[in-house]
């Protein structure tokens, strides 16, 4: 009875496509409807989690699911949960599965390995009966799926539904789904476009339990729990073969429902069974999260390099236009103009602007600063070309003398710098007598010796001073 209803509203009343606010509007009385059609359906266990609708897909529409690898997942509401079991049917672990999930009327999908199906034909339509979706997992479960050369790949799937048919006996196309999870999630583009070409959708997942990893059966239910809670709806990747999580899945399922999570049971579109309506964005999980350990599989690229091209540099024009006004970049601003939004206009360079820009693939070359910008104030001239007095180069002399003198008694730990200090005191009072001698005679000193007694005489009163 909740099949019925989950198709006939999640599928649009005969999939015709519904406005968002219907939809919206179908969806909680679907959650009103639920409860009680659960409780009617699961009789001797009126506290089970049951299946709260059905999810009807079209595999040509969507072909590739599961944000492990691919862009799109289920078209699933918040707290919406898919269970997936792979690698069975194995009778002692599978069947246990089975009753656990019947216990609380959930309905799931298999993927069933071929030569599994071989060994136990009773296995796979125990899952036909039971109600489950039945996809296929190869003929043998190769983990090369990747590398393996396209013909053989081929054949694995090919022989694997070939094996499950077999085992499914009279009326096996319309038991068996177009749906097959290839083995290890080793995807590969050619293998994805077989399948596509087939009309075959490939189910990756939103986040394992790394049940078929040697841990617990408490780490299986914790990796499930905390990365539901993570995406917060999802394909749920489990295996039926594996002892740890026949211990681990009905914590799982009590779990779900203490925390307010509800199963969707997904079955192909048939002539007779329309996909349910749905948007383009209900086909991508929001929000994705980096806990769930998704490096491990081989993703399908986002984008494809059509051409490896040099991209186009960026030439003067592209960068030539105010106010959508083509300007030249060697004209000055207009000044007159009045600046936009109070922004001062740039102060003119000293030096000569260019006359126009240079020719394409040609060398520029900088403008040579004005002769202007090299000019002295005139005062300063005149300062630098006055010449002191011999007297005042004397005294000169002698302040420096008293100051080395004071520098070098006040350390007296290196006697070498006082005689250092007295050949330049000798020294400075030569070159002074020889500078008053040239004044008297009437001659004019070398101008390279004249600026250096200025500043000198200052600097020596300045240290004197701080001494």
């Amino acid at each position: 009875m909740h099949d019925g209803i989950g198709f006939m509203i999640g599928g649009g009343f005969g999939g015709i496509r519904t406005k968002p606010w219907a939809a919206l509007a179908l969806g909680l009385f679907a959650w009103v409807v639920a409860p009680a059609a659960l409780a009617a359906d699961c009789p001797g266990h009126p506290d089970a989690l049951g299946t709260s609708r059905t999810l009807v897909v079209d595999p040509r529409e969507h072909p590739r699911l599961g944000t492990m690898q691919y862009p799109e997942t289920l078209p699933l509401a918040d707290h919406e949960v898919v269970l997936t079991f792979d690698d069975g049917p194995l009778p002692r672990n599978s069947n246990q599965v089975l009753e656990i999930l019947a216990s609380q009327c959930v309905k799931a999908t298999f993927f069933t390995i071929g030569r599994m199906a071989q060994a136990s034909p009773e296995g796979v339509r125990k899952l036909r009966d039971a109600g489950h979706t039945i996809g296929t997992h190869t003929q043998d479960h190769p983990l090369s799926m990747d590398r393996m050369p396209i013909e053989r790949a081929r054949q694995e799937i090919d022989d694997g539904i070939a094996s499950v048919k077999a085992a499914l006996g009279d009326g096996a196309d319309a038991s068996l789904a177009p749906f097959l999870r290839i083995p290890g999630l080793r995807r590969a583009d050619d293998v994805e476009t077989y399948l596509a070409a087939q009309g075959i959708q490939i189910w990756s997942a939103d986040f394992p339990a790394d049940d078929w990893r040697h841990i617990s059966s408490s780490r299986v239910y914790d990796l499930a729990m905390s990365r539901l809670e993570a995406k917060g709806k999802g394909i749920l990747l489990l295996h039926d073969i594996q002892a740890r999580t026949v211990s681990a899945l009905p914590r799982i399922l009590h779990e779900l429902k203490v925390r307010g999570y509800h199963i969707v049971h997904v079955v192909p579109a048939t002539p007779e069974r329309l996909a349910t309506s749905t948007e383009p964005e209900q086909w991508r999980l929001h929000p994705s999260s980096e806990n769930v350990a998704i490096a491990h599989w081989p993703k399908i690229p986002n984008f494809v390099f059509a051409d490896t091209g040099t991209l186009p540099a960026p030439s003067l024009s592209d960068f030539d236009w105010l106010d959508a006004q083509p300007i030249a970049l060697a004209e000055p601003f207009d000044r007159s103009r009045r600046p936009a939004q109070g922004v001062p206009l740039p102060r003119e360079a000293p030096w000569p602007r260019l006359s126009g820009l240079p020719p394409e693939q040609a060398a520029v070359t900088l403008p040579a600063p004005a002769r202007s910008v090299f000019e002295l104030p005139e005062g300063l001239r005149v300062a630098l070309r006055s010449v002191p007095s011999a007297r005042h180069a004397e005294q000169a002399g002698a302040s420096e003398h008293q100051t080395q003198t004071r520098l070098v008694s006040g350390d007296g730990r290196d006697s070498r710098r006082a005689m250092h200090g007295k050949l330049h005191l000798g020294h400075g009072l030569a070159r002074g007598r020889q500078h008053g001698k040239s004044r008297v005679a009437g001659r004019t000193p070398p101008p390279a010796a004249v600026p250096h007694r200025g500043p000198l005489k200052h600097l020596v009163q300045v240290r004197k001073r701080n001494v």
